[in-house]
């Protein structure tokens, strides 16, 4: 092999190393072998860079795993099954999409048959659940209807739209801006985020205060740590947190409502908190909670997450 020829394949990194060794009478042998030397290293630079890319790409999956879950939910007052309800979500550590579906029937129809449905979708930001669009159909047998739509960024409304307005909106507490900012939409307000580090069971589930604007009134829910239980169902078998709720009214709402002060008298709330652990979230498995007639029980019978 000629000098010349050597001198294309080395670097301009070389270049005085190689007229060194040539001027001194260095066998082409010897040059060929820190030529050969630094290829190696420079091979084993980029094959270096190859565990770092894999582990980035292996967090990436992992990172936009969703978790979806079903729920289906009865309905009952004083222990008489009065309807179903259903939520279908769809969750990741980036995003969610939730869909609530719910209907009375049995004795219920007979005074009132009720059928609504409502839909959130939003982020995840680092202290959780960050909505962006939220849409609630109610309606009755007495062929009445409401259509509530929300817009959110950084939790605060951007725009909402009430179709009907309420027929009594004139009296009700005016909702400032101020109060529809850093709030959620009462499907996300579902969604409860437990800070990393936390534990998905025991207080740090439950004691939270929830700041919800439901298109017409903004009220706060106040959740307070009792115990853990187990539970057992179809898709699910393991603890629960099992909170006491408040319901706090701020606007929106009629100064003189019955049932609002009621609700805000009412210390018979109770919410059952189960784990989405891909998320890092709870959801209520149960909730309990004593009206004008007593008790009424929303409680799952499947709860499946996968």
């Amino acid at each position: 092999m000629r000098l010349t020829s050597l001198r294309r394949m080395a670097t301009p990194r070389h270049g005085a190393w190689l007229a060194q060794g040539a001027a001194a009478g260095a066998p082409l042998a010897s040059l060929r072998l820190p030529l050969a030397r630094h290829a190696c290293l420079r091979a084993w630079r980029r094959l270096r860079l190859l565990p770092p890319l894999i582990l980035a790409m292996a967090l990436m999956t992992q990172a936009s795993k969703a978790e979806n879950f079903r729920a289906i939910y009865g309905l009952s007052l004083m222990g008489m099954p009065i309807g179903t309800a259903s939520a279908n979500g769809v969750l990741d550590s980036r995003a969610y999409k939730l869909e609530i579906g719910m209907r009375t029937s049995g004795l219920a129809t007979l005074v009132n048959s009720t059928r609504g449905a409502a839909t959130a979708t939003g982020k995840f930001a680092p202290d959780g659940p960050s909505p962006t669009t939220f849409a609630h159909t109610i309606a009755n047998s007495a062929s009445e209807m409401r259509t509530v739509r929300m817009a959110l960024a950084d939790k605060s409304v951007r725009q909402v739209e009430v179709n009907p307005p309420p027929w009594d909106a004139a009296v009700r507490l005016p909702v400032t801006d101020e109060q529809k900012r850093r709030v959620f939409d009462p499907v996300s307000a579902l969604i409860m985020a437990v800070p990393a580090g936390e534990q998905l069971i025991g207080p740090s589930a439950c004691n939270r205060t929830i700041p919800v604007f439901d298109g017409i009134a903004r009220f706060d829910v106040r959740l307070s740590y009792v115990e853990t239980r187990s539970v057992r169902m179809r898709g699910y078998a393991g603890p629960v947190s099992v909170c006491s709720a408040r319901y706090y009214p701020i606007s929106g709402h009629r100064p003189d409502s019955q049932s609002t002060k009621f609700m805000a008298d009412n210390r018979e709330i109770s919410v059952w908190l189960a784990p989405l652990a891909t998320a890092r979230v709870v959801f209520p498995l149960r909730i309990d909670l004593r009206t004008a007639v007593g008790m009424m029980s929303i409680e799952a019978s499947e709860f499946e997450f996968r």
